[in-house]
């Protein structure tokens, strides 16, 4: 499946990926920035879906090494927690991928304005205080349950699904907010990973326009790593904040 690459829509691409990139790493929210742009170059719903996902696997791989590079993340819980979120996304995927791109569509921009409005009058519960350690998944009551509801969401739409791991890690689980992120960039490389394959087998994945997206988001993750290791989290959940106003804002009356 071919698409007319021109500048301006290799320049709408690169911005999309490098914004989507930062905010990502630190909030969420990226795909409901670069799945219209996808759309706007005349891909169907299903195939920006999938070829939003290579984006979301190298930038994620980006922020899960500079993560743990900087101390903010302990894998010793990793296999707990991803056996049941990438059940959920290989679920949430393979259901989505044979879903009519007339329907998907609709449901995509639908699911993306109503994340945001959700996340926007509730992520002020969402943070620990300083001194709350974080819970084992064990330890929660319905944890597993949680996370694999989390993977079925992002191995389905992607969009938003940023912010519904931050609920869950720093609501449920009580991380701190680089804590948290780090978390959210693992969950986001494995139901990414899992949900890529998926598209690729269907067809639904564009290359050339998913690597000029992906260089963008690197670059942006790179970016957004350096701003996080100079701030203070308190600085780092307004940025959360605000982004979720923006991206609030962007979904509604862009889409």
């Amino acid at each position: 499946m071919e698409y007319e690459l021109t500048v301006w829509t290799v320049s709408l691409l690169v911005i999309s990926g490098v914004c989507a990139g930062f905010i990502n790493t630190l909030a969420g929210g990226g795909s409901m920035l670069t799945l219209p742009v996808l759309m706007l170059m005349g891909m169907p719903a299903d195939i920006a879906n999938g070829t939003n996902r290579l984006a979301v696997v190298l930038q994620s791989l980006t922020g899960v090494h500079g993560f743990k590079k900087h101390g903010y993340l302990e894998t010793a819980d990793v296999i707990p927690v991803m056996k049941p979120m990438l059940a959920g996304a290989f679920l949430g995927a393979l259901v989505v991928s044979y879903m009519p791109p007339d329907i998907l569509k609709p449901v995509l921009l639908i699911t993306m304005i109503v994340m945001s409005v959700v996340m926007m009058f509730s992520a002020t519960a969402v943070f620990p205080s300083d001194d709350e350690k974080p819970k084992a998944l064990a330890d929660v009551r319905f944890g597993g349950v949680g996370i694999f509801l989390c993977g079925l969401y992002g191995g389905a739409i992607q969009g938003g699904v940023g912010f519904v791991l931050i609920l869950f890690f720093s609501g449920a689980l009580r991380y701190g907010i680089l804590q948290a992120n780090a978390w959210k960039m693992v969950c986001t490389l494995g139901f990414g990973f899992l949900s890529l394959v998926i598209f690729i087998i269907r067809e639904q994945v564009v290359w050339i326009p998913g690597a000029i997206l992906s260089v963008g988001t690197i670059v942006g993750v790179l970016l957004s790593l350096k701003f996080a290791m100079k701030v203070n989290q308190e600085v780092l959940k307004r940025f959360v904040l605000v982004v979720i106003v923006i991206v609030c804002g962007v979904t509604i009356f862009v889409n």
